[in-house]
């Protein structure tokens, strides 16, 4: 199993050399994927008839695949993950060309997660219909994977159409994709079409059933399990070294083959209290990787 680190996206702020010592620090402390959150827009919770939501308007989020292409040039080995991508809110084709162009510049280190999102308010800003995000999800990443791989395609989705035409430069290999969601229609189109799952919850009897589920719907069509990645995530806030690893462990025994702590919401908001979090997060985990 390997362990990563999840970007403080509303603490690690705007300064470009807080974010290189950043990365550069979880590198050095052998950090093996990072991953980012997506939200394009924050809601105002005082906007006519309120709004409940995980985040809103005061959450900071740094754009994932702007934020990789800089993390791409200051780090050699990490891998830049996006967990995840909300990506039917997004134009396919366009968003091909920039994961195509972190994949190039990073030398393949670009993992990409994606699934559909919950917020409407950013669905109506962007244009999108939301009713439409999860037919939207798979027939984008169909594309993407043409995109990525053919000199020139002609693709008629029910969504999307290209006549004759491709993007270049093309990564020198496909772009993994992972999905979200758990959702029975989530769970097939993860198992049908995706190379590893990225739940929203702990190493549950759910998450179990959810692991059961997409390896008989893989097994069904002649597919292996063998290889397909499930991304756990761990919180350092309000945890001991004895329930990270009980936690940890519980991932590795569902066959978890990656967990990222994330660290926020846990003390000093600098780069230093958030590394000094996941050097303790890994020395007590580390038996398990």
């Amino acid at each position: 199993m390997q362990f990563g680190a999840v970007l403080p996206h509303n603490e690690i702020g705007t300064d470009p050399g807080a974010m290189k010592a950043y990365v550069q620090g979880l590198e050095a402390l052998g950090v093996t994927h990072l991953l980012i959150y997506d939200h394009v827009l924050g809601v105002d919770p005082n906007r006519p008839g309120g709004f409940k939501g995980v985040y809103d308007k005061d959450t900071a989020f740094h754009e994932p695949l702007t934020t990789f292409a800089f993390i791409a040039a200051v780090t050699s080995k990490i891998e830049l993950v996006t967990t995840i991508l909300i990506l039917p809110q997004r134009q396919a084709t366009l968003v091909a060309k920039q994961a195509a162009e972190v994949a190039i510049l990073s030398n393949n280190r670009f993992r990409m997660g994606v699934g559909i999102g919950w917020n409407e308010v950013e669905y109506e800003a962007l244009g999108v219909p939301f009713k439409q995000r999860g037919a939207r999800l798979g027939e984008q990443v169909d594309l993407m994977r043409a995109l990525w791989r053919e000199d020139s395609l002609t693709f008629n989705g029910k969504m999307h159409t290209v006549s004759y035409a491709s993007i270049n430069p093309r990564p020198s290999k496909l772009i993994p994709v992972w999905f979200g969601g758990s959702a029975p229609a989530a769970l097939e189109r993860c198992a049908q079409v995706g190379d590893g799952w990225m739940p929203l919850m702990g190493p549950s009897d759910k998450a179990a059933a959810c692991i059961a589920q997409m390896k008989s719907l893989r097994e069904a069509t002649g597919k292996s399990f063998h290889g397909f990645g499930i991304q756990g995530q761990a919180q350092y806030a309000g945890g001991s070294p004895e329930r990270w690893v009980a936690h940890a462990s519980k991932w590795k025994d569902l066959g978890a083959t990656h967990i990222a702590v994330a660290t926020h919401n846990a003390g000093p908001c600098n780069v230093d209290g958030h590394l000094v979090r996941v050097k303790e997060y890994f020395s007590a985990v580390s038996a398990l990787a």
